[in-house]
């Protein structure tokens, strides 16, 4: 407890002192200050391509806009929130080279933090990330993290990884903050991580601790120093790996709410575009979209006692109306070789290898995302990881699925080349510690398949990640139906597309992606426990979710089947363009919403049966409320006539 004393001793002296001091300073002259921001840029140092046709993004044109806005507003800096890796072929680099840190340097940012990707390599692979970094002696951008942090000795989950972390940030220099003067004016800069951010993690081997209280006690120690040391307030940026939902709410409305201090939020995460930047009291929550889609602008009126007003805020589009700028796009192509050579030749392909012809228009992700329905982008994918198992293995599979959790990107009309195909599906390391999620083959009862179903038509509203795609099986959903039971029908597809009736005591063979896989096995959680769904092997034993990986699927020679090469071969085996099949969704996946008695009621299961057995309740109450007050009218009605008789009779 001394410590605990002693620190508000000296909290109480600073905001003494400050209280006498900053009237002194409010009449000092305002300066401008510019932050220029972006998050989620995911490794995409490329342009990328919508599903229009449309480019958007790529180093070189972001740093053509970040020097035009720094020859209007010199003194500007540049900040990230956020999983600037995963996201590309670049990713497979992340921790042998670190060029998307080195990249950033070139380009010159100032500060950035850590986002939920920068963990899909584990631990060991952070370590290791930020070790090359600093081994390549380029210039960096400097990182803060004040509440997502390894285990310390004695702590639960300490390992020699762990420990590898511990080193690798002090080697670089990740603090809770830093303080940044530019152009007379002092920022402090922190970064802190949400707790959705967590949850996409599953892997980190990080503690999250409270972020309103580790934010606060960044604020206020950067407070404090700033003003013991520059006898200045700071204006308080926060680089916030947490998101708001775009309208207003959201953990980083929740964080400008219960921390005090904090004058700008760079909300990353939840790849939020915010046209216009939410005011929360005095702090400003702004967004500018994933892959460098925009580069965001602000200006701000700064006084050294703090006081903080929005002057301006715009979000610069970076597509093709924008040159390149040389040297970085130089440095992109040097990568791209060293992609081709340390990776990608593992696997007998190269960067810009074209593996078909795509005509068609496929979903975008946030289309992906959006509802319920049958989609061709889904349909693609889920046959792909089906038809890479079978020909790894030998073996049928009777169902494969993905979610639209890992689905990253789209394809776009014209060529698809591997660098297309690895980024819809990038996430992720296998147990070969090689860049890529792995897929598993499991088996499924037929009622855990039914449950599989019904976390796509029920849970996923809730959670819009938990949109499932498939191959094998067909579905048919009413919306209106009752919760957890709105699968009406489902049946297992052949080869000929031919339907037959699910068993749920039969064992069926499904394969998918190592993360999907993980978050299926977490099906009982986000369904407050009513579905679960049990992995098991051919036997009929459940399986160890902690040993997941033990079912990664290999080929011939061992190696692991990864996701995008699944993609990649399925498409290469086309025979250069993508089969028609994909032309239009091919009612695998019906949903309507239906009032019809027969629809709503065909193939009840026990929370159908629940309900209706509720609500038969209610009505034989109402029925017997009803006649008890009949009665007790009907008794005084009968007592009233006894009386007017009485009294006829009295007369």
């Amino acid at each position: 407890m001394k410590p605990l004393r002693r620190a508000c001793a000296l909290l109480s002296a600073f905001l003494l002192a400050l209280g006498l001091a900053l009237p002194a300073l409010a009449d000092a002259p305002v300066t401008q200050a510019t932050i220029l921001f972006t998050h989620d840029m995911h490794s995409h140092l490329l342009p990328a391509t919508d599903e229009s046709g449309r480019e958007y993004g790529g180093y070189a044109r972001l740093k053509t806009a970040i020097d035009a806005q720094k020859a209007a507003h010199p003194d500007a800096i540049l900040v990230d929130g956020g999983d600037f890796s995963m996201g590309s072929l670049f990713q497979t680099a992340y921790a042998t080279s670190a060029l998307e840190l080195r990249t950033m340097g070139a380009m010159g940012y100032d500060a950035t933090t850590f986002g939920n990707h920068e963990y899909d390599y584990r631990a060991r692979g952070l370590a290791d990330m930020l070790n090359a970094a600093v081994d390549s002696g380029d210039p960096l951008p400097a990182i803060v993290e004040a509440n997502y942090l390894p285990p310390e000795q004695g702590q639960e989950g300490y390992d020699a990884d762990a420990q590898a972390v511990w080193d690798a940030f002090e080697k670089y220099g990740v603090y809770d903050y830093i303080l940044l003067e530019r152009g007379g004016v002092w920022y402090a800069i922190l970064g802190i991580s949400g707790v959705d951010s967590d949850a996409c993690a599953p892997m980190s081997g990080m503690i999250l601790y409270d972020r309103f209280e580790e934010a606060q006690q960044a604020v206020d120690t950067a407070r404090m120093e700033c003003w013991e040391k520059n006898g200045v307030q700071p204006l308080v940026i926060c680089l916030s790996h947490s998101g708001t939902d775009g309208q207003g709410k959201g953990e980083d409305y929740e964080l400008a709410q219960k921390v005090e201090g904090i004058d700008l939020i760079v909300s990353g995460h939840t790849h939020t575009t915010l046209e216009q930047p939410i005011q929360v009291g005095d702090t400003w929550i702004v967004s500018a979209g994933e892959y460098s889609k925009n580069l965001g602008v602000v200006t701000m009126d700064y006084r050294p006692n703090g006081e903080v007003t929005l002057t301006g805020y715009e979000l610069v589009p970076i597509d093709d109306t924008l040159l390149d700028d040389p040297g970085i796009a130089s440095l992109v192509e040097g990568y791209k070789k060293e992609v081709d050579e340390n990776y990608l030749s593992r696997f007998g392909m190269t960067f810009d290898q074209v593996l078909a012809y795509n005509p068609y228009q496929f979903d975008s992700v946030d289309e992906v995302y959006a509802t319920r329905h049958d989609s061709t982008l889904g349909s693609l994918l889920s046959d792909a990881y089906k038809w890479a198992v079978e020909e790894a293995t030998g073996e049928p599979v009777d169902l494969a699925l993905t979610a639209s959790g890992v689905i990253r990107e789209s394809f776009a009309v014209g060529d698809i080349t591997v660098s297309d195909v690895f980024n819809v599906a990038s996430l992720g390391i296998g147990a070969d510690r090689v860049p890529g999620y792995p897929l598993v083959a499991v088996w499924l009862t037929g009622a855990d398949v039914k449950n599989a179903l019904e976390v796509d038509a029920s849970v996923s509203q809730l959670m819009s990640a938990a949109r499932l795609y498939y191959s094998g099986v067909g579905a048919y959903y009413n919306t209106n139906r009752m919760f957890f039971n709105k699968v009406a029908a489902a049946s297992m597809l052949g080869p000929d597309g031919a339907g037959t009736a699910i068993d749920d005591d039969k064992l069926y063979r499904v394969v998918t992606g190592l993360y999907c896989g993980q978050m299926l096995g977490a099906a009982e959680s986000s369904s407050f426990g009513l579905l679960t769904i049990t992995a098991r092997n051919a036997d009929g034993t459940p399986i160890d979710m902690d040993r997941l990986e033990d079912y990664i699927v290999h080929d011939a020679k061992g190696n692991e089947v990864k996701e995008w090469y699944a993609i990649a071969s399925y498409l290469q085996s086309m025979g250069g363009e993508v089969d028609a099949r994909y032309a239009q969704p091919d009612g695998r996946k019906l949903v309507e919403a239906s009032w019809s008695p027969v629809r709503l009621l065909m193939n009840p299961n026990k929370f159908t049966f629940i309900a209706a057995a509720a609500v038969l309740v209610v009505i034989l109450l109402v029925v017997l409320l009803v006649r008890v007050i009949v009665g007790k009218a009907d008794r005084n009605g009968g007592q009233a006539q006894d009386r007017q008789r009485y009294r006829g009779r009295k007369k």
